[in-house]
């Protein structure tokens, strides 16, 4: 990113991901919803936009509007563009830490040491290099867990629902408070969800909404194509399709394995605790279930790190211990995901479910200390 011009120290265009959001605000800009979903003539229309990028292919899932979100950047050149989406989400990520640090009593006496692990969490360094959204759905994640310290569900379920334009990371909660029965949440959610959709809906027309309906409904045909990289995914369905050559089995295991963790995480959420425990379960449960979750959407795990912290660090008991040492050791196995294309283990993925466990046994202890 530091060398001048259009493309990296390695030769690639900079912002990865970010070529994509500036070809759907483009598209939306010129108003060619008839290109949201066909991937051959979104390429051809990237050819003329930015000529450079004329071998870039990338698949379009995400709901129309996200693309009307972003057609503001289209008024800018690429670099421009770039430059204006990364800072834009440095902020933002920069807002979310300090939010959640604010609520953290005991790890105010160490505003440098949460700066300095805020700054070199993983999730964030990918986040900017992929230039991707992901950081959008931290700020959801942000905004429901002050709504719900604040006992606002409504609100909580308005900060949930506005996952929708990322909607494999709303299935843990999805059936988390419909299973916990939490109605106002839950009416929440699905005003924002409807509302969101509503938008492209409005922009585009019916015809564009079936086809990213359609899209959706086939997208288990399509893996392959938008996760080339498996390592660097970190949720239990590619942890068994890496590890299983079978991919029967591997499904298998993954949805029984994906059950347990929500049994396990309605259980938390049903016992009388405190709600940083319980969130921190629910943010790591969310990427354990998700059916694709890439390395840049880790970024959502940083309250887990500041929760979490603010929950062990003055403790000195067997538990707490555990969490802290995993919560250390994530930081380079978020970085490790290469090492799982030779060994076919992802180690990430077995240490959040550790941190899982243990986390509900620290529900288990305080809902006993009520």
């Amino acid at each position: 990113m530091s060398v001048p011009g259009l493309f990296d120290r390695n030769g690639l265009i900079k912002g990865a991901d970010f070529l994509h959001f500036y070809t759907l605000g483009s598209l939306a800009a010129n108003h060619r919803g008839d290109l949201l979903y066909d991937m051959r003539g979104q390429s051809e229309f990237l050819s003329q936009l930015l000529p450079e990028a004329r071998n870039y292919v990338y698949v379009p899932l995400y709901g129309p509007q996200v693309s009307v979100l972003l057609s503001p950047l289209a008024r800018l050149s690429y670099l421009q563009a770039l430059t204006a989406w990364l800072v834009l989400n440095t902020l933002l990520y920069a807002i979310c830490c300090f939010s959640i640090w604010r609520c953290a009593s005991d790890l105010r006496p160490y505003p440098w040491t949460v700066v300095f692990a805020a700054i070199a969490f993983p999730g964030f360094f990918h986040l900017i290099v992929w230039g991707q959204t992901s950081g959008l759905a931290l700020i959801c994640f942000v905004l429901a867990y002050l709504a719900l310290r604040s006992k606002h569900d409504f609100l909580a379920g308005l900060a949930i629902g506005s996952l929708i334009f990322k909607p494999q990371l709303g299935i843990a909660a999805a059936v988390l408070f419909l299973a916990t029965k939490r109605w106002k949440l839950i009416s929440g959610a699905v005003i924002a969800a409807s509302l969101q959709l509503s938008i492209g809906w409005l922009y585009y027309g019916t015809d564009v909404m079936q086809r990213y309906w359609h899209t959706l409904l086939n997208v288990s045909r399509i893996v392959g194509i938008f996760e080339p990289r498996p390592y660097q995914t970190h949720s239990l369905r590619t942890f068994f399709s890496m590890l299983i050559p079978i991919p029967a089995l591997a499904f298998v295991l993954y949805m029984v394995s994906a059950a347990i963790v929500m049994y396990v995480l309605v259980q938390c959420w049903r016992r009388q605790t405190e709600l940083d425990i319980a969130y921190s379960t629910l943010l790591l449960a969310t990427v354990l279930v998700s059916p694709h979750l890439t390395v840049y959407d880790l970024v959502i795990l940083v309250p887990v790190f500041l929760l979490l912290s603010n929950t062990v660090v003055q403790k000195r008991s067997g538990r707490a211990t555990a969490v802290k040492y995993l919560l250390y050791a994530l930081f380079p196995l978020f970085l490790a995901g290469p090492l799982a294309r030779p060994t076919h283990l992802q180690l990430a993925v077995v240490a959040m479910a550790a941190l899982f466990w243990i986390s509900r046994d620290l529900v288990r202890d305080r809902a006993m200390q009520v």
